[in-house]
């Protein structure tokens, strides 16, 4: 029997208001939770993530807004309802995508958080993950300078 797959093929997903339509040929089953002030301020919370890979099409790509966050990275929205669509690492072109973008259908586990160090007191996670703090995951994911 073989192991199940830790990736979801061709799934499609949508912003807010319908005007974004997004499509990615692999989803990453495992949701991660990054809790670093840029992805709280940029959503009032963590940001529940999974990461898509570089195989991401936009329909309409005219709503599709980019925010150049830092040196290596930039973050996109759909200017009509402004729906957080993804993290994008400039290097890679790996998408970093919010998880409810795809819906209630997906078989996802919870099992990295990172910038642990940066969450706040106000809210926890009760899931068993392998936590990192800033430092650990910029070693660990970083682009290479």
């Amino acid at each position: 029997m073989s192991e199940p797959s830790e990736k979801t093929a061709n799934q499609n997903g949508s912003c807010l208001c319908g005007a974004v339509n997004v499509n990615v040929e692999s989803l990453d089953k495992k949701l991660g939770v990054c809790h670093c002030s840029m992805c709280r301020k940029w959503g009032g919370g963590p940001f529940l993530a999974v990461d898509c890979g570089s195989a991401v099409t936009f329909e309409d790509e005219q709503s599709v807004s980019v925010f150049d966050s830092s040196m290596w990275a930039e973050r996109g929205f759909c200017n009509k309802c402004g729906t957080h669509l993804f993290y994008r690492v400039k290097q890679t072109n790996q998408h970093i995508m919010p998880a409810g973008l795809f819906g209630d259908a997906l078989e996802l586990t919870m099992d990295h958080q990172i910038f642990i160090d940066e969450k706040p007191d106000y809210y926890c996670f009760s899931n068993e993950t392998q936590n990192m703090t800033g430092a650990e995951a910029f070693a660990a994911f970083a682009p290479p300078e």
